[in-house]
């Protein structure tokens, strides 16, 4: 328990701390950074750090509430039972100010890091369909080679006429074919320009909404740090006056 209200103390000395600090200017702050007159939190690096936090924080809690039902039965044996009860519940107050603070700080990198983490995967697996798209179109599956009939018996040779008409034959036959596969190889081509073109819209939209989630989650945890600190630094004006 004395280990809660220590971190309560502390969580009131940096809300004070940061009240004097917000008199400064408000066009200072740039965007991105954290709220003036935030309580100073240790920052989160990773996911287990986050959830040691928030599991320390809800051991404390659970310590303040009991320190505070046993404060709650010392008040109701005094005379002066609702100024004993009014001390014991700010004290309880500030505590779960300091506490309130670092789990909005956890849950805050958790959710940021979950995002960063599909948005990195959705990533890989866009650039891993382009790449096998490229190579499928730039080596095609070779087409089974027909079969070439049994040769008869030695013939004599054909002639110069046979072989010159058999040729032309083969370079007719080679243009016809090439005609008819014209229109696959310019559909083929302008399919993968299509599904790059696509990928690339894909790209920028992910890169936009990842840019409106980061602004939209920038804004929701300053409103949450702001209102934590309005917390602590009313707690300790009050506990001040008292």
């Amino acid at each position: 328990m004395a280990k809660t209200f220590n971190l309560a103390a502390a969580a009131l000395l940096a809300a004070a701390a940061a009240a004097m600090s917000a008199a400064a200017p408000a066009a200072a702050q740039k965007i991105g950074q954290a709220p003036v007159g935030e309580p100073a939190v240790p920052q989160s690096h990773s996911v287990e750090q986050a959830d040691a936090r928030l599991a320390e924080v809800a051991r404390d809690r659970a310590a303040v509430q009991a320190e505070y039902d046993a404060a709650e039965q010392v008040c109701n044996a005094k005379f002066f039972v609702n100024y004993c009860l009014d001390g014991v519940k700010e004290k309880r107050r500030v505590a779960l100010a300091g506490l309130r603070a670092i789990e909005v700080e956890a849950n805050q990198f958790k959710r940021r890091y979950a995002v960063d983490k599909r948005d990195a995967e959705l990533a890989e697996r866009l650039k891993k369909d382009e790449e096998e798209l490229a190579r499928r179109i730039e080596n095609p599956p070779a087409p089974h080679a027909a079969r070439e009939p049994a040769k008869p018996a030695a013939k004599p040779g054909p002639s110069l006429e046979q072989r010159q008409a058999e040729y032309d034959a083969k370079v007719k036959a080679q243009a016809a074919k090439d005609a008819a596969e014209a229109p696959k190889r310019a559909a083929s081509v302008t399919a993968f320009e299509k599904k790059k073109a696509e990928s690339e819209k894909r790209q920028a939209d992910i890169a936009a909404k990842k840019a409106a989630k980061e602004e939209k989650q920038r804004k929701r945890e300053a409103d949450a740090a702001a209102k934590a600190a309005k917390d602590a630094a009313d707690a300790a004006a009050r506990a001040k006056a008292q």
